[in-house]
């Protein structure tokens, strides 16, 4: 029933197999693929014809996690898989990035390519897995796709490149958590993190990787070569010489004088004059021949591209006149906006981003649903950009993939330079709008939310910066450009962005456009890279150089404590009965974990001491002869419960409230009086016996013991009289007192211990 195909190898510790031919075979290509006992499905569907006056390739990539795959139900109230979460989102653009290109110019078929995640072992990541199953059901699909490519995850670990490790242990355990798309011939894509890698580290991690990935092309040829389909025949390209001299002589020196206009706006408006100059001179065509008429409009795009990539190339000339390892002109600004807890406004060129640091406690972290469980996130990097930074009218609202995917770059360069948790218990949000835009934007989020934390006294390791990278390649020609322009990017072959401290790289995104780069080119651009990122930094630096040591005075303050995991239970009480009265008293915000690990934080630092000053009361043990500020709590005929430790009580007896006789303890003593009481015994059940008329009530200091000697001295019985010993009768209803039948002393018994079960019956 089945024609199933299959090839398998070991790789990295585990067997990776790749299957077609069983599941849904009414795909035009799908694939099967089994890493570990990590499974994904990929499914690739194309449009047998193109929709009329199409001009662009309309490539879509989906990729899926199911919640089955890992044995979980989804969170929330759905209970089902809905939109894409964000890591949906990244890898649905960590497949696209590496294949797009590899289709051949003018094909715009519509191409669905839809990646579902079946099952998931923990150990292995499903992102490498979906990656090499795409390009193996683009491969025998029948498409025009130029592939294959192959995928791995580069981790570095005690110096050592290891081959596919789980992201989490790539860096809690390394230095690196790497990922590169690749032919058998060239690199197509990076994405990575890293923990202040230097150029030749990260260049070694790359190389290892493809040479890794040459293996797992090796197998999809092999697939391909049992199972692949007829390859589509592909319409013959018309010679366009003829038309391409024809627009040179028309608008060529148009378009050459607009690129060397150095201002984005007045360059566009030159373009856009040379373009209508086009379209009015073909205005004939348009009616004779409508496909025809947008053909020539193409090649516009494609004269620009030549006028600018040649002017490069041969004379070194970029659009706005600057060498190819210059950077723009660059202004920094930090605390220009009052209220937030960090601000800078960060300029570079004719882009800029206004970057905002707000610092949250721990109920502020972000919940993440995913296959690994439930997580928690204590940073967060948003970036936003609106169409007036381009100066465009256009849709204005959630994020799209772009903006998830340049906010996740930004993430990463800034991740490994955060402070511990220990030592910096906030949650931290950078929040990025972009104000403007020509070129690189993520990398001036990057400097400019470095600057926001650095000014909302966040204590980084070392300041970051980054910088974009183009490349113009004809043949072997090559040039590498420093800090690109928009249209640099657009005209160009490479969009490579790396960002770091002075001591190494922290992250490196690397996209093609053209069938992969040789090392001598990611060497060159890594080096010149590194130069830019210098320079930036310098600029930075005269903004602000290091970290505040203060913290905005709107910015909550945190401190933290360490208790016994044994008084966890006391400090939450029944029902959270105890930490709820602490916020509630304090107006401080109180985090406890399993670890015993406290955080306390508030705006005003009073309230931080106030609940601190409560646990230290509730978990610390009371000292006999210590004396303590309490608050009297209840008050009962044979004398006073005393609050003293925050969640400790303790009994001061009639006979201990003055040196002379107390015949009503309410008129001595009102519930919510602070009072300062000496502790006098700590029996073995823990019950505590407090005395005030030792202490001095105005300064807390010991007073001598004045009483006469017969006082202290334990006698024989004395009379039971009413508002003494234990007064339970009184108090309980139960007919009579027993205070005074264990004690002596005074003939009124009024010198008389407190039995064992008074404190107990009574708290």
């Amino acid at each position: 029933m089945f024609d199933v195909k299959t090839v398998s190898l070991e790789w990295g510790g585990k067997t990776l197999t790749l299957e077609t031919g069983r599941i849904a075979r009414q795909a035009d290509g799908a694939v099967l693929a089994t890493y570990g006992e990590t499974v994904v499905l990929c499914a690739v569907t194309a449009a047998q014809s193109v929709k009329e006056g199409q001009d662009f390739f309309p490539l879509t990539v989906h990729y899926q996690e199911k919640f089955s795959a890992a044995g979980r139900i989804p969170g929330g109230f759905f209970k089902r898989e809905r939109g894409a979460t964000e890591k949906e989102t990244l890898t649905s653009r960590l497949i696209d990035r590496p294949i797009r290109p590899l289709f051949p110019e003018g094909f715009y078929n519509e191409i669905n390519c839809i990646c579902q995640v079946l099952s998931f072992d923990g150990e292995t990541e499903a992102d490498i897995v979906a990656m090499i199953a795409a390009s193996a059901a683009l491969t025998i699909s029948g498409v025009p796709f130029m592939g294959p490519i192959g995928a791995a995850r580069v981790g570095f670990i005690d110096g050592e490149y290891v081959l596919n490790p789980k992201q989490e242990t790539a860096l809690e355990d390394g230095r690196l958590d790497l990922v590169v798309a690749a032919t058998q011939d060239a690199v197509m894509m990076v994405e990575s993190e890293a923990k202040e890698l230097t150029e030749d580290e990260m260049l070694g991690a790359v190389l290892f990787a493809h040479n890794e990935i040459k293996t797992v092309v090796g197998a999809i040829i092999d697939l391909a070569e049992q199972a692949a389909k007829e390859p589509w025949e592909l319409d013959q390209v018309e010679d366009k010489a003829a038309r391409m001299d024809e627009l040179r002589g028309l608008i060529g020196d148009d378009l050459a004088a607009a690129y060397k206009i150095t201002d984005k706006q007045a360059r566009q408006d030159a373009i856009n004059v040379a373009r209508e100059k086009a379209r009015e001179h073909f205005e004939a065509l348009k009616e004779e021949d409508p496909a025809e008429y947008l053909g020539v409009l193409k090649l516009v795009k494609k004269l620009e591209a030549s006028i600018v990539r040649g002017a490069i190339l041969k004379d070194g000339q970029r659009i706005d006149g600057r060498k190819t390892n210059e950077v723009r002109p660059i202004d920094s600004m930090v605390g220009f906006l009052p209220r937030t807890h960090g601000s800078a406004l960060f300029t570079r060129g004719e882009t800029q981003a206004i970057c905002t640091t707000t610092l949250g406690t721990k109920d502020a972290e972000q919940m993440i649903d995913g296959l690994d469980g439930l997580t928690y996130s204590n940073f967060m990097l948003h970036y936003n950009f609106p169409p007036y930074s381009v100066g465009e009218v256009g849709r204005f609202g959630a994020p799209g993939r772009r903006e998830i995917g340049h906010g996740k770059l930004a993430w990463r360069a800034l991740h490994p330079v955060l402070p511990d948790a220990e030592e910096f218990p906030y949650t931290i949000r950078i929040l990025s709008d972009i104000t403007e835009s020509n070129g690189s934007s993520s990398m001036a989020t990057i400097c400019g939310g470095c600057l926001s934390m650095m000014d909302a006294g966040v204590p980084i390791e070392r300041p970051v910066s980054g910088i974009a990278m183009g490349l113009i390649l004809e043949g072997d020609e090559f040039a590498v450009l420093s800090d690109i322009l928009g249209d640099e990017d657009h005209l160009g072959d490479m969009d490579f962005k790396v960002a770091g401290t002075e001591n190494g790289i922290t992250t490196m995104q690397m996209d093609i456009k053209i069938a992969g780069i040789t090392e001598e080119i990611f060497k060159t651009a890594l080096n010149q890279a590194k130069e830019g990122r210098a320079h930036i930094l310098g600029e930075m630096t005269k903004a602000l150089g290091a970290s505040r040591t203060e913290m905005s005075q709107h910015a909550p303050r945190i401190e933290t404590m360490q208790i016994d995991k044994s008084k966890i239970r006391d400090v939450i009480g029944t029902g959270g009965k105890v930490i709820r009265e602490i916020v509630a008293e304090t107006g401080a915000k109180v985090d406890i974990d399993d670890e015993g690990l406290i955080k306390i934080s508030s705006s005003d630092g009073a309230q931080i001491d106030a609940a601190k000053a409560w646990i230290e009361g509730i978990v610390e043990e009371a000292e006999v002869g210590k004396i303590y500020t309490g608050k009297v709590v209840n008050l009962v005929d044979f004398g006073a419960f005393v609050n003293f430790m925050g969640g400790k009580d303790g009994l001061v007896h009639v006979s201990e409230i003055k040196n002379e006789r107390v015949e009503k303890v309410s008129d001595e003593l009102s519930e919510g009086q602070e009072v300062k009481v000496k502790v006098l015994e700590i029996d073995q059940r823990g019950k505590v016996r407090l005395s005030m008329r030792v202490v001095d009530q105005e300064t807390g200091e010991e007073l001598e013991d004045t009483r006469p000697p017969r006082e202290n001295k334990r006698g024989g019985r004395g009379p039971r009289r009413d508002g003494d010993g234990g007064g339970r009768g009184r108090g309980r209803g139960r007919g009579r007192g027993r205070g005074g039948d264990n004690e002596g002393g005074d003939k009124d018994g009024s010198d008389a211990p407190l039995p064992d079960f008074i404190k107990g019956d009574e708290d």
